[in-house]
């Protein structure tokens, strides 16, 4: 195992700018590290190592000839395998694109890049990031480093465990469904869905897409925070832009050496495990979950048992995936419907069987959980409650068909957690929270107003830096 092997992006990128390592040092080592471990847990499917290193090359002649570099410069990353990178292939788990090489390159992908970062490859999705399970038919499974056993959840499920196995500190995904946030509980990292606008949805996408938001993962609050400087920002062709510029993200306590003394003094916090009976979730889980009261409280923050009223967030989320998925693979089913897995065929056609009548009825009931959410942070900083609803289970299973004797009905009721709270377009952040007796990872979710994102962030940090379940690594080859 290399020594760069678990320096966070922040350190990495430090010892690139004080000249102390180099990027082709860099990439070559994270290449190594792939090959040391991604047999063992199939995270990365796709690389690109003489693009990488002549790309890293020329980050190091730019370097000596003294040329101002971005914050990322040099710092090896794979891409969620839904983000388009032109002239690298990207499959969306699917066998219809097994061989798709796009011509244009998705905004996080870009702003990386403008901010130095180099492309080596791209991590494994579910078919068309359907699901929390990463797994599909052109590359198989990815498995969880704790336990490869296991699943390290989805859809980013590729990069969560990349960043576990020490192969990248931080990477991209996107979270419709918690997306970013389920892989962040079941692989001890730090998954962070984003206020909508914050890194704007633009053509040839939707750019009036609101459910699916693009983020980022890191092994510590400190990396995504790096990744969120460089990718957040406006964009002209980004009509729910946030006007706030990245920037906001380059917050004093998480400079290389600061001093930190991690304090929640007088945050307000909603503390509801189970989102006040909203979801059913395994007792060990919630053990796990509540154990962080205390941690809080020691922090000084303001704990009640307080919920955001979620009567109408599953029919906002249901109709709104269902519409989502009909726009993204109505024409995909009308001519492969035989080549696409069933859970995405169930949810396409559910959204191109949707009536006028539904989906006005789901607006109206998106404007009274616009209501409920208002209701609750005018007396609350943030909520506090399970990321994921199970410990990781069998790799080899679809999804968790009961939990704690609860039978679910579909692939999508086992992940209420996530989806309820991303139908109220609030960020939310899976931070790591503790272990089960079998050693695999729990994580809370801890969820702001629309916008609040900085100040979200602040409090996982604070969390994260009180408690240091993070540091806990995985049993994999070379530690």
């Amino acid at each position: 195992m290399s020594e760069l092997t678990w320096l966070s992006t922040r350190e990495l990128a430090g010892l690139m700018a004080a000249g102390e390592l180099s990027a082709v040092e860099a990439v070559q080592d994270h290449f190594a590290r792939i090959d040391e471990v991604n047999g063992t847990i199939n995270a990365i499917v796709t690389t690109d190592p003489e693009g990488a290193l002549a790309a890293a090359r020329r980050t190091d002649e730019a370097r000596a000839s003294g040329q101002s570099l971005g914050t990322l410069a040099g710092v090896p990353l794979t891409h969620k395998d839904t983000h388009d990178t032109a002239g690298m292939r990207t499959t969306y788990g699917s066998p219809l694109f097994a061989d798709h090489v796009p011509a244009g390159t998705s905004l996080i992908v870009e702003r990386l890049r403008a901010a130095g970062a180099i492309t080596t490859g791209k991590s494994n999705v579910p078919e068309f990031a359907a699901g929390s399970h990463t797994f599909n038919p052109v590359f198989g499974t990815t498995r969880n480093p704790y336990n490869t056993a296991k699943s390290a959840g989805g859809s980013s499920g590729g990069v969560g465990a990349a960043l576990a196995a020490g192969i990248q500190a931080s990477g991209d995904g996107s979270d419709m469904g918690g997306s970013l946030r389920t892989p962040g509980s079941f692989d001890n990292v730090v998954g962070f869905r984003p206020s909508n606008g914050r890194v704007p949805h633009t053509p040839p996408g939707d750019p009036w897409a609101w459910l699916a938001q693009t983020g980022v993962m890191g092994r510590t609050t400190g990396d995504v925070a790096l990744l969120l400087a460089a990718v957040a920002g406006p964009h002209p062709l980004g009509p729910a832009s946030i006007a706030e510029p990245g920037s906001v993200f380059d917050l004093p306590e998480f400079a290389l050496g600061a001093a930190y003394e991690p304090s929640l003094s007088g945050l307000r916090v909603g503390f509801a495990p189970d989102l006040d009976g909203a979801v059913v979730a395994e007792p060990e889980v919630l053990a796990v979950v509540r154990s962080a009261a205390p941690v809080l409280e020691g922090l000084g923050a303001r704990l009640d048992e307080a919920c955001i009223d979620l009567t109408d967030a599953a029919e906002v989320f249901d109709v709104q995936r269902s519409y989502d998925f009909a726009a993204l693979h109505g024409d995909k089913l009308r001519a492969h419907r035989g080549e696409i897995k069933d859970a995405v065929v169930w949810n396409t056609q559910r959204g191109l069987d949707l009536t006028v009548g539904q989906l006005v009825a789901k607006d109206r009931a998106r404007a009274r959980l616009m209501e409920a959410v208002e209701a609750f942070f005018a007396g609350h900083d943030v909520l506090v409650c399970t990321t994921a609803q199970v410990l990781p289970f069998d790799a080899d299973l679809e999804y968790p068909e009961q939990i704690a004797g609860t039978r679910m009905e579909t692939y999508l009721d086992w992940m209420r957690a996530a989806t309820l709270i991303s139908a109220t377009g609030c960020p939310a952040v899976s931070v790591p929270a503790g272990f089960s007796a079998d050693g695999l990872p729990v994580g809370i979710q801890l969820v702001a107003r629309p916008g609040a994102d900085v100040d979200l962030l602040r409090a996982a940090h604070a969390f994260e830096a009180a408690t240091g379940f993070a540091q806990r690594r995985p049993p994999l080859p070379g530690e």
